[in-house]
């Protein structure tokens, strides 16, 4: 009996550790936060600029336009690691661009790890319903993650695909990070308020779109990084310090999202966007820059991590990223560029090895459409408009390389000026526009699509 009561608790304990090793481990942010900097070896961040802009704030952002540009050379994009000058397409695609992918992927947004596991989408339901007016076929799906390698933790990406109904043939599809509900069916009977949303114009112009939810692919938080496509890849444990972030992982849900678009036969697969506005607008352009299948992108007001440069100092900044509320967007080597105690000193953001141009250059020859609002509405100066001009301005130089057209800026990007509002610059694969609007790409939304129709008729779609 002895020995059958020991054996039985032999095997209770072997289930409990069991049990225990499948348990994905629960941080507060606070915690996953302070063990990136340990491993790093990180003692101090330097705090991020305050959003209060009134006068006498403890520290708060720089607006002064003087002071805003403390690193003004940036990398430039068309010199080799060595030093050698990129001159041809075929050095660019073969060794500066993949010198610039590395660096981002272990020092700014992270690696997407090998073997992450597939996605098998599952088709909830189809309604006939009207956007704009008009009817159409809308898709509610699931993209199940497999997670037989860890099935302490389920990751379920909901998107919902919406295509004209009266429309014959392949029709361009813009894929926007957002929520993945159905269009209503039956239709409201009364005629909403306001100016046309994205999803309106999208479908009274002839496109179709597609919903994807961000926060069932990761959480937008630290806490939930040993959760989510993250967390079941890490087995429910901490992140290492070139392991992708929230940013990154939103961007490889879009490719996931972007493989079920491929068997749909109203989608025209050579003309798949994607879109997103502020956090969503970083994950948009980051997803066109690592995804060559998206042919377009619209980066909505994205601010410092998406289209504004890490070098200026104005606004949000480098600091902000790598603090608590931000910092699981990024790759945890991020962390160091805000350190101010460590055990390698200190670093700025101008060690970074690179900048927001060379994240939109890395989008060339495809089409990039970037757009920001006005602070009087709501896209506020701490987005840093300049600063995305600015690298919009300095990507342009690769774009030309790759015999597409850019900004048509004349100035170089220390002292181009941002053009006036609703002035845009549509004429090339890149291109820019800042609306009246709010923080919203919607006001641009018109400009976005005529501008794509243009690409397509050019090269010969339309």
């Amino acid at each position: 009996m002895k020995t059958a009561s020991f054996l039985s608790m032999a095997a209770m304990v072997a289930t409990a550790t069991l049990t225990l090793a499948q348990e994905p481990l629960t941080w507060t942010t606070q915690q996953d936060h302070q063990n990136m900097k340990d491993q790093l070896g990180i003692t101090t961040l330097r705090p991020g600029p305050s959003g209060n802009a009134a006068p006498g704030a403890p520290n708060a952002a720089n607006y002064d336009p003087e002071k805003a540009n403390p690193y003004p050379d940036l990398p430039n994009p068309l010199t080799l690691k060595n030093g050698r000058k990129v001159t041809t397409a075929d050095v660019w695609w073969k060794q500066r661009r993949p010198e610039i992918v590395e660096d981002f992927e272990r020092e700014v947004f992270g690696r997407v790890p090998a073997g992450v596991p597939a996605v098998k989408w599952e088709l909830k339901q189809t309604v006939n319903a009207q956007v704009a007016g008009m009817p159409v076929i809308a898709k509610q799906l699931v993209g199940h993650v497999d997670n037989t390698s860890y099935p302490a933790i389920t990751v379920d990406i909901q998107m919902t695909v919406v295509m004209p109904a009266n429309v014959k043939g392949k029709v361009p599809t813009l894929m926007m990070f957002g929520n993945a509900a159905l269009p209503p069916s039956p239709p409201p009977t009364e005629t909403p308020s306001g100016p046309p949303s994205s999803a309106q114009q999208l479908i009274a112009a002839g496109w179709g779109y597609a919903s994807i939810s961000p926060v069932s692919i990761q959480a937008d938080n630290g806490a939930g990084l040993t959760r989510g496509i993250i967390g079941l890849v890490n087995k429910g444990q901490a992140r290492k310090p070139d392991d992708w972030g929230s940013l990154r992982a939103w961007a490889w849900g879009a490719s996931r999202g972007l493989d079920y678009l491929e068997t749909d036969p109203a989608v025209d697969v050579r003309h798949v966007g994607i879109e997103g506005v502020s956090r969503y607008g970083k994950a948009a352009l980051l997803a066109a820059a690592f995804e060559p299948r998206f042919r377009m992108v619209l980066v909505g007001s994205s601010g410092e991590g998406g289209a504004k440069l890490h070098r200026r100092n104005f606004g949000e900044a480098v600091e902000n990223l790598t603090g608590a509320g931000e910092y699981h967007w990024m790759a945890g080597n991020f962390l160091k560029y805000g350190a101010a105690e460590s055990t390698f000193g200190a670093k700025t953001a101008n060690d970074i090895p690179v900048d927001a141009h060379q994240l939109i250059a890395l989008v060339a020859p495809r089409w990039v459409f970037i757009s920001y609002g006005i602070p009087e509405k709501g896209d506020a100066h701490w987005l840093d408009h300049q600063g995305s001009y600015m690298a919009a301005v300095a990507a342009g130089p690769v774009f030309r390389l790759l015999g597409v057209k850019d900004l048509g800026e004349k100035q170089d990007y220390r002292v181009a000026t941002l053009p006036a509002v609703n002035v845009g610059l549509l004429d090339g694969e890149l291109a820019w526009r800042q609306h009246d609007g709010g923080h919203e790409d919607r006001s641009n939304m018109k400009y976005f699509i005529e501008w794509a129709n243009g690409l397509m008729q050019r090269s010969g779609r339309r």
